[in-house]
Order: structure tokens, then C-alpha cells, then sequence
């Protein structure tokens, strides 16, 4: 994440190692984000309802940084992930002047979810996200294709869950910075629930490092 552009001593990614009380107690603190890496299940009829966001521009996103995973791109479901952690963190995280990550989200900002997957595509800066995601922490994020990963992220006071083969950012409601682990480990249990025969399940936190 450094040689990308995220200062050391700014923020870093930590492996949670349970869901359950004390585990969590023991995730730095604050967290920015909660990235969950799970078996791509089939298509659940009996899931309920998404609420999605519409995304076809910038406005209907409520604030929300979010990139469409977009065929072209392939399976990059973990760098996208990455993304959309730091993409939503920006205003807790210096990034440096001019570095990978600073020039995408600035040359981006305006752009809609489409458009930014056009520019990921074809930018080969952000092609070193796999890379800086697969060493993050003990657990590696990568593009195998039986793995999937969404991002969540607090923003407004809802909590947003971001997957970029998603319509747009799915609101899961009422968070805040200090809930937001708690909130989206209860959103992760309930997707856990309808993969019952699997134990391939990853999370990691975005925590931003105290000065």
C-alpha cells in the first residue's frame, strides 16, 4: 500500500481473527474500513432485496467513491475492493502528492462508476494495486475466482457495503466510525449464513495509525 502512495505511519491493513467480542476488541482502532473476502456463492433466490443506490451518475451515489466492475477488467473483485477502502478514506489519509493512488482518485472524482473502471483498466499504476493488496497484512487479497471480496465503509451515518459487480453501493443502514467494524461484522455474519457449508471466509480491517 506504501509504494502506492499511503504514507507509513498514516494507515495499514490488519487481519481480524474472530468475530466475537474480544476478537474485535483487539482490531486498532479507528477503523476506515472492513474488507470481506468469502466463496463466490451461486445466485441465492431467497436473498433479500439489495438496497442499491442507482449509478449511472455521480449525483445518485450520495457521496459515495464507487468503481463498476466492469468485464474488461477481469476478476479484480480484491484490487477493487482496495480501492474503494482507500478511495473512501481519503479524508482520514494523507495520500502522497503525485503517488499512484493520488492521481487516480483526483483524475476520478468527477467521473462516474463506469468511467472510473475505464480508467482503472487502462492505468498501470493502479495495475500494481494486486500486488500491494496480496501483501497486506497475513491474509492475501487476491483475484482467484472462486474468492470474492466487498468493501464496507461508513459515510453520512449508513453503512455502505461496495461490490463493484453490485448496481451501485448497497446501504445496510445507520453506522458511524465507531460502529463501523461492529455494524459490518453483523452484515458478514448474515452473508456467512447462506454459505453454511463453507469455511472460507477472510476479513481485514483499514485501520488509520494514531500519531
Amino acid at each position: 500500500m506504501w509504494s502506492l502512495g499511503v504514507p507509513r505511519g498514516e494507515a495499514e491493513f490488519h487481519d481480524v481473527y474472530g468475530l466475537d467480542d474480544d476478537a474485535l476488541a483487539m482490531v486498532p482502532q479507528p477503523v476506515l474500513a472492513v474488507v470481506f473476502c468469502f466463496p463466490d456463492p451461486p445466485e441465492d433466490p431467497a436473498a433479500p432485496p439489495e438496497q442499491v443506490s442507482a449509478t449511472e451518475d455521480k449525483e445518485s451515489l450520495d457521496g459515495v467513491y464507487f468503481i463498476k466492475q466492469i468485464d474488461s477488467l477481469g476478476n479484480a473483485c480484491g484490487t477493487i475492493a482496495l480501492l474503494h477502502a482507500v478511495g473512501n478514506a481519503c479524508s482520514e489519509i494523507s495520500l502522497l502528492e503525485n503517488s499512484g493512488l493520488d492521481l487516480f482518485f483526483k483524475s476520478t472524482a468527477s467521473m462516474d462508476p463506469y468511467e472510473r473502471a475505464r480508467v482503472l483498466e487502462k492505468d498501470d499504476d493502479m495495475a500494481r494495486a494486486h500486488s500491494l493488496a496480496a501483501n497486506a497484512g497475513d491474509t492475501e487479497i487476491g483475484d482467484i475466482v472462486e474468492e470474492h471480496y466487498v468493501c464496507f465503509t461508513t459515510l453520512n451515518g449508513t453503512l455502505y457495503e461496495l461490490d463493484g459487480i453490485k448496481g451501485g453501493p448497497i446501504k445496510h443502514g445507520p453506522s458511524s466510525p465507531e460502529s463501523l467494524l461492529q455494524d459490518a461484522v453483523n452484515v458478514i455474519k448474515a452473508m456467512m449464513q447462506r454459505i453454511p457449508n463453507s469455511v472460507n471466509f477472510n476479513v481485514m480491517v483499514l485501520s488509520r495509525k494514531l500519531k
